[in-house]
């Protein structure tokens, strides 16, 4: 048996926050990593809004700044808005979070995956290059992303996901705004090009239960761009993933569980921005891992009332406005601006009249996390 204080599943920017708050407030912290290196493979546009800059101080983290946003309609309308932010290395991103947790004290074992839990008895049973280990903790921080598998082991629900897909190409032309697509071909989500100096990251998500095919269409954006003289012809490298779009979990805290960022269901469904909630929520799990130690029989409620307080708002009008993008794909509306431009955070129509909601309850108006949601 290996006891802990906190066991954390997961070192992306989540797990990493989680055990660093932990590990300062004086826990026995271990933080498990299925890979093999933090932050590796990358699967992620790589953008984040400017309050994220704290974590971006690094010279091997940060990039390059991002002045504004430009959205193309389906119309080939161009709207440009003020969303300012910084393109970051992802990979180092994480490894320099995952670092901080280390210098507090929090030891890390990649490499790692969890395969057998306990709730009950608080065992985790973890697998190694090494053979099997027994983890004994009082808390467990689940960190480990829209395939969760510590959701799986407790019989808890999976999430709605979008699938994406990614090339990293030249760019040929200084650029400083991230581009977003809106179109009836990118159903359930939208491609990007969002710069990385003399590179950019062009991809797309897209809801697989409408269109499975993820390849023809980037194949087909890139070769628009590549005609444009804006990016070049050779892929440098590919990626995707799975990014949560269903809102939040049912439940943020399950006995001595506790959920952050994209195992949580905090990933902005209309964006797909889950970085700052990440960092933010694992913050917050840590925070509240270290009251719960220290006998606040509060901790955990006070956690998953916090998260929903913050984020429930924005994420019930984003799954809203998802419902009604899906509904104008299949019924392929004639004019497609007026409903992406409703389904996309760049419009005002966006944030007008809240979505609809059970019979006295009452939406808040929009929060700043709302309107800065990626």
């Amino acid at each position: 048996m290996f006891p802990v204080d906190v066991l954390v599943v997961g070192l992306g920017p989540g797990g990493g926050s989680a055990a660093r708050i932990a590990a300062e407030g004086g826990a026995r912290v271990l933080a498990v990593e299925r890979r093999a290196a933090v932050g590796e493979p990358v699967q992620c546009a790589e953008f984040i809004p400017l309050p994220m800059g704290c974590h971006a101080r690094d010279a091997a983290v940060y990039c390059q700044p991002i002045t504004g946003m430009s959205t193309y309609l389906p119309s080939g309308v161009r709207h440009d808005s003020d969303f300012p932010g910084i393109m970051i290395h992802r990979g180092a991103f994480d490894r320099a979070i995952a670092r901080q947790a280390e210098r507090a004290g929090a030891r890390l074992w990649t490499g790692t995956t969890l395969v057998g839990l306990d709730p009950v008895a608080r065992v985790a049973r973890v697998r190694q290059r090494g053979g099997m280990t027994s983890v004994t903790y009082r808390l467990l921080v689940a960190a480990d992303g829209p395939h969760s598998s510590v959701a799986a082991h407790l019989g808890l629900p999976a999430l709605e996901l979008v699938q994406t897909r990614q090339y990293t190409v030249p760019l040929l032309k200084v650029h400083a705004e991230t581009d977003i697509w809106l179109s009836g071909d990118y159903p359930g989500g939208y491609a990007w090009l969002f710069p990385k100096k003399g590179e950019a990251n062009l991809g797309l998500g897209i809801d697989k239960r409408l269109t499975p095919d993820l390849k023809a269409p980037l194949d087909a954006l890139h070769r628009t761009l590549v005609r444009e003289g804006r990016v070049g012809a050779k892929i440098l490298r590919r990626t995707g993933g799975a990014i949560p779009v269903g809102g939040l979990r049912g439940v943020l805290v399950h006995g001595e569980v506790l959920f952050v960022g994209d195992a949580a269901g905090l990933t902005h469904p209309i964006t797909g921005g889950g970085i700052a909630p990440a960092v933010i929520s694992g913050e917050r799990a840590g925070g509240a891992a270290v009251a719960y130690l220290q006998g606040e029989d509060g901790a955990l409620v006070d956690y998953d009332e916090e998260i929903r307080d913050l984020y429930q708002p924005g994420l019930d009008r984003a799954v809203a406005r998802r419902r009604e993008l899906i509904a104008a794909w299949r019924v392929s509306a004639l004019d497609q601006d007026a409903p992406h431009r409703r389904g996309w955070i760049a419009f005002p129509e966006y944030l007008q009249d809240p979505p609809a909601r059970e019979p006295g309850s009452h939406t808040p108006a929009p929060t700043t996390e709302e309107r800065i949601p990626i």
